[in-house]
């Protein structure tokens, strides 16, 4: 009795393993997947959308308080403007409507800076803050976030910035219509009359006014001629064209209005609760933009503590790191179709010698064939047939090569008349320098030598 030997796994097969709990497509799904996850990440990161709540109820576009602009930006979307909330100083620097909403203790270097640059690029539309709100999520059961109470209100003071206006901060609750407003051929009446903001300085135009003293609640700085403006302020659409860009004159200034709102009643989310303060943003809006170019209007975040800063990761997807991290991108979408490939059970090899004869000669000829010899075995191979043939003709030892060559070809036409002379196979074989020259030669010495000794 004898133990069975265990059969040897041929080289280059799989050998039995457990399948794969996963296939190729699901593996390659599972790795997009998280690679796409990663990707978001990194973007998320990298434009601050996790730095906080924009909808903090203070006086701003994003916040859905009573103090907020979230009313007016969502209708102007809904009229037909391309409205982008502005959270990067750089995008203050584009063409289209500017509307800036800073708070009371705002930079007034930086309010003046990005002011005085826009004259040159685009209307501007300034609406001062005068409300101071507290979060009014817990102090009511149906409070919301971004809800808030209106506690107290106040004039901001800005000295640096138009000294040339004065605000004023009373009640407007006399006359007949306590609280009426009136301009741009709009009339309507403010939500709450006890404290109402107006400006008055020197050239300054109103284009919306009380209707019990003639405050100006909204005005224009009167630097050059507007014709969009000044017919709005005159209530006569006829007075300008639209299809022209409201430039101030002289025309080598080229400079862009600019509009204060001084009551914020008007256009905040509490005034929104009447429909003339709608009207108010459409007209107004709509002078300030030109008919015929892209209806653009950003409303300004930075001032309000919302700035998106440079990072490591917002550089990498903006010009010129752009092309070296889409390079990148490149390189590990190679890396990973490379891993995909190879997503698998794993190949076993066998050991890098094979045994017996035939394993032999397959190794003596992979030896040969990598150190690219094969010019070399010809003469060799020739040689040793001859030697064979010799013995086995019984040949004198003293013939030369030659001689023996010539007494193997006399013996072949004796036994195979009209078959290829040995010398002349063996002289092919030495001349031999590629594959398949040495293939014929060799399969030809074969068949010669099958026929003499056999």
């Amino acid at each position: 009795m004898r133990a069975a030997t265990p059969a040897r796994p041929r080289r280059g097969r799989a050998v039995s393993s457990p399948a794969s709990p996963f296939s190729r497509r699901t593996a390659m799904l599972l790795v997009a997947a998280g690679a796409l996850a990663f990707l978001l990440l990194l973007w998320l990161i990298g434009r601050g959308i996790a730095d906080g709540e924009r909808n903090n109820g203070q006086a701003h576009a994003a916040s859905k308080g009573l103090a907020g602009y979230a009313a007016m930006a969502a209708y102007l979307g809904k009229r037909g403007y391309r409205v982008d909330l502005v959270e990067a100083r750089g995008q203050l620097r584009q063409a289209g409507l500017l509307v800036l909403t800073p708070p009371a203790v705002t930079d007034i270097e930086k309010l003046n800076q990005v002011v005085n640059a826009r004259r040159r690029i685009g209307p501007t539309l300034v609406i001062t803050p005068k409300w101071f709100a507290i979060p009014q999520l817990g102090l009511e059961k149906n409070g919301k976030p971004g809800w808030v109470r209106l506690v107290e209100a106040g004039a901001p003071n800005w000295p640096g910035f138009h000294d040339e206006i004065t605000l004023y901060l009373e009640p407007m609750d006399k006359g007949t219509r306590p609280g009426g407003w009136s301009g741009i051929g709009i009339t309507g009446t403010l939500a709450r009359t006890d404290k109402v903001m107006s400006g008055k300085g020197k050239g300054l135009v109103p284009l919306v006014w009380g209707d019990s003293d003639a405050r100006a609640l909204v005005s224009y700085v009167a630097d050059g001629d507007y014709p969009a403006l000044r017919a709005i302020a005159l209530d006569d659409a006829s007075a300008y064209d639209r299809n022209q860009p409201d430039l101030g004159v002289p025309a080598a200034r080229a400079l862009y209005p600019v509009v204060f709102v001084f009551e914020p009643d008007l256009v905040n989310n509490l005034g929104f609760n009447r429909p003339e303060a709608a009207q108010l943003t459409d007209q107004l809006v709509g002078a300030l933009t030109r008919q015929g170019s892209p209806k653009q209007v950003r409303f300004d975040l930075t001032f309000n503590g919302f700035v998106q800063a440079d990072n490591l990761l917002t550089l990498a997807f903006t010009p010129p790191f752009l092309a070296a991290t889409l390079c990148l991108m490149l390189a590990a979408l190679a890396v990973f179709w490379r891993a995909f490939n190879r997503f698998g059970p794993p190949l076993s090899t066998g050991p890098a010698i094979a045994f017996g004869k035939r394993a032999l000669v397959t190794n003596a000829a992979g030896l040969v064939q990598r150190a690219r010899r094969l010019h070399l075995i010809g003469a060799p191979y020739a040689d040793a047939a001859r030697e064979r043939l010799a013995r086995a003709l019984a040949l004198p030892h003293r013939l030369d090569g030659a001689a023996t060559e010539a007494a193997i070809d006399r013996a072949l036409e004796r036994r195979a008349p009209g078959s290829t002379p040995f010398s002349a196979a063996a002289a092919a074989m030495r001349a031999a320098r590629r594959p398949v020259p040495l293939l014929r030669a060799a399969q030809t010495l074969h068949s010669l030598e099958r026929i003499l000794t056999k």
